[in-house]
């Protein structure tokens, strides 16, 4: 059995749908709500990823953000703890997003960096929980990187993220 190295593990399970319903379809063009359009690439021979997308296409405004780490709006570390880490650098996503007229399903990539792969897989379960807590099943490009240190001592995680969001 392949090891899900991202959150969402029945995400991707279409291998190409970031929203219920689209099972199946390898290349297809999503709408959200607000006229965003979104293009998962994932050629046929391709196996399927789990919780992931390897690649999406999109329009509208692009929203760079820095990368998110787990604390609160006051900049305090509120969890020691890797998943609270997690759930609050996601949360922090979604609140920069939303100042842009965006929502989760905007996100198009999301670059993780960590300072222990290990403490990251051996947590998928929990990680995929608070995931989809704060993000919904909606999965994005993502990547994974390990790292020696980040700028604050106390954080665990590291979320870089991009946006497209309606013009």
């Amino acid at each position: 059995m392949r090891k899900t190295l991202f959150p969402g593990r029945g995400a991707a399970r279409s291998g190409a749908s970031l929203r219920p319903g689209n099972e199946g379809h390898h290349h297809r063009l999503h709408k959200t709500k607000q006229m965003t359009q979104h293009h998962v690439l994932h050629p046929k021979s391709w196996k399927t990823p789990k919780g992931f997308v390897n690649g999406i296409a999109a329009e509208g405004r692009l929203v760079f953000l820095a990368g998110q780490v787990g604390w609160n709006a006051e900049q305090i570390f509120e969890s020691e703890d890797f998943i609270g880490q997690t759930r609050q650098a996601l949360a922090n996503i979604v609140s920069l997003v939303k100042e842009a007229g965006g929502a989760p399903e905007h996100i198009v990539r999301l670059t993780w960096f960590v300072l222990d792969k290990r403490e990251y897989l051996s947590h998928l379960r929990a990680l995929g929980s608070a995931y989809r807590e704060v993000m919904g099943r909606h999965f994005p490009a993502m990547t994974l990187v390990q790292v020696g240190a980040l700028v604050e001592d106390k954080a665990k995680v590291e979320i870089e993220a991009t946006a497209v969001v309606p013009k």
